[in-house]
């Protein structure tokens, strides 16, 4: 019979007392016992300690457990019975040493572990039970935010006979099965509750800005967002990130709202991730995490797929140890007897070798892509490559520049293959137009190393159209986090025109006030007409040798009809547009 919990500094009979209570039991129908009450009563008072116990449905008690003045820490009771719709089959009766209600630990530890009830033996001054404190999980329907609670008392100690837990608990898993089974699945990868921490050093309204494009990617992703919570600490807490005392909000929340995941809006170390998901009980995922599932989700290409799954094993490699205990055993049988590599071992090298040979791939494709490239520069065929922020529009600016029909969405990292298509200027002048990727805020470092040979393409460039969302609030701290990534790549020196996407969201005449302010060109990628300035700045530029044709005949159509392209070179170049052609 094994005592649990704060067991240091206990009398040989105070330890005797509590393994007694072993002996004990509490039927199905009955709230608890004199017997046990007063047993319980006498130990927490002798000790100073609170005392709890938790009993089946067969009225056995299955665990006792000792704390300290104030709170419990029960054990790891496992995950019986805990599917939804069903309590864990377990209550806990525990003394409360002053006559305060239900705390929020008892509360955290109903809701977390699905308990059939919990119940409070408040204690007076003499050490005899005074009142009497219960409290049970509640169904919540979508679309409410009630507590996934309700708790009762204080009722006199000795008139808690009139509730019957047989009946009440019963009735509560019925009716957890019926939303359960009602219950609108509106994400296909789960309902989360999102979470940034910040300090005080950083501004709240770029703390709401990054919890705004985490909601995006969520959405992206696949992943209904139920819940958004922000903290602002003096100090990242090193284990929890966030304060313990918030954590366990988030777990009452997650009940109340159904949550199955939680998303951290900043990368978390594996021993972090860890700590939270042995607290919650959900499955935690942090920001690069996320970015990793929309790539692999998203990925087409062979290069796309190989440079995904290159930054997933980089990410996942010193998380390996973060595994089952089992891997820490060693291999055994014939031939893997002795002090050989652990299963552990084994892992990492494996995934290592995986790392290597995804590098050598993608290098050999590396080749591949040059030689194209240096097919393409024979021709003196000049390259403009877009780039921006993802979502701000640039597959949709490739598609009406081109008439081409490339994937464009409304969702973050919709395009992740480099597209190149051809225009045609007026003197039979050509410029084959490039998507790229999108950037985001604090690329991750697997992904950022990854998909640099992504913009090798970008490296050739003659021009870079920087794409922007002029209508989303954070458009500074976009244009910044697009410059701060063409500086890493060594893309920082090269000619760059300023395009503000999206005109059309603002007033008339706003979109045009920034763009001046910036030194850029307003439009609207989704109208034609508003990209006359866009392609006379950018035949200006690409080529210097006099006045344009589309500045010597304004009322000439920029986009002709689709002319077949014949021999590629297996390059992408499916849609040829003609620029000027007249009406």
């Amino acid at each position: 019979m094994t005592i649990h919990g704060n067991t240091t500094g206990l009398a040989p009979s105070d330890v005797h007392a509590l393994e007694r209570l072993y002996r004990r039991r509490v039927p199905f129908d009955r709230l608890l016992t004199p017997e046990l009450a007063r047993s319980m009563a006498e130990v927490s008072s002798t000790t100073g300690r609170q005392v709890g116990v938790l009993v089946d449905r067969n009225g056995a008690v299955q665990w006792v457990v000792v704390g300290d003045a104030r709170k419990l820490m029960l054990p790891d009771i496992g995950r019986a019975r805990a599917a939804e719709g069903r309590f864990r089959g377990l209550r806990l009766i525990h003394t409360h040493l002053t006559q305060e209600g239900l705390t929020r630990d008892d509360l955290v530890d109903l809701t977390r572990l699905r308990l059939d009830l919990v119940c409070a033996i408040c204690l007076g001054t003499d050490g005899q039970p005074i009142t009497v404190h219960y409290g049970h999980n509640v169904a919540v329907a979508d679309g409410r935010r009630d507590a996934p609670y309700l708790t009762f008392g204080p009722i006199p100690y000795g008139r808690e006979d009139s509730v019957d837990p047989s009946t009440l608990v019963t009735e509560l898993e019925e009716s957890f099965a019926s939303i359960a089974r009602t219950r609108k699945v509106d994400g296909k990868d789960g309902r989360a509750i999102l979470v940034h921490v910040t300090d005080k050093k950083q501004n709240l309204q770029q703390a709401e800005d990054s919890l705004r494009e985490l909601e995006e990617l969520a959405r992206t992703a696949g992943v209904a967002v139920v819940d958004r919570v922000l903290q602002v600490r003096d100090a990242i807490d090193a284990k929890f990130v966030l304060g313990r005392g918030k954590l366990d909000e988030i777990v009452l929340k997650s009940m109340a709202l159904d949550a199955t995941v939680l998303v951290f809006d900043r990368n978390l170390s594996p021993s972090q991730a860890s700590s939270i998901a042995g607290v919650t009980e959900l499955k935690v995922i942090d920001r690069t995490q996320l970015i990793l599932d929309i790539f692999a989700q998203r990925a087409e290409s062979r290069d796309g797929k190989l440079q995904v799954e290159l930054a997933q094993m980089k990410y996942l490699l010193p998380r390996i140890g973060q595994k089952d205990d089992a891997l820490s055993r060693l291999t055994g049988g014939i031939g893997g007897r002795g002090p050989g590599e652990t299963v552990l071992e084994i892992g990492k090298r494996r995934a290592r070798d995986r790392v290597t040979r995804l590098e050598h791939e993608l290098e050999h494709l590396a080749v591949q892509r040059k030689q194209r490239r240096q097919r393409r520069g024979r021709r003196d065929v000049p390259i403009v490559s877009i780039v921006g922020y993802t979502n701000a529009g640039k597959s949709t600016l490739l598609n009406t520049l081109t008439g081409s029909e490339t994937l464009a969405e409304n969702k973050l990292f919709a395009t992740l293959d480099t597209r190149s298509r051809r225009i045609r200027f007026p003197r039979e002048r050509e410029v084959v137009i490039t998507d790229t990727v999108g950037f985001i805020r604090d690329l991750p470092k697997e992904l950022f190393a990854a998909f640099r040979a992504t913009f090798e393409e970008t490296e050739d460039a003659d021009l870079l159209l920087h794409v922007v969302d002029v209508s989303d609030p954070a458009i500074g701290d976009h244009i910044r986090a697009t410059e701060h990534l063409l500086n890493e790549l060594g893309l920082g020196t090269k000619p760059t025109l300023l395009v503000l996407n999206k005109a059309d969201r603002l007033e008339p005449g706003d979109a045009e006030q920034i763009a001046r302010g910036r030194g850029g060109i307003a439009v609207s990628a989704m109208d034609r007409e508003s990209l006359r300035p866009l392609l006379v700045e950018m035949e200006s530029r690409l080529f210097p040798d006099g006045k344009t044709r589309l500045v010597d005949d304004p009322k000439s159509s920029y986009v002709g009809e689709l002319a077949p392209l014949g021999d590629t070179d297996g390059e992408l170049l499916d849609d040829e547009v003609v620029v000027g052609a007249a009406e």
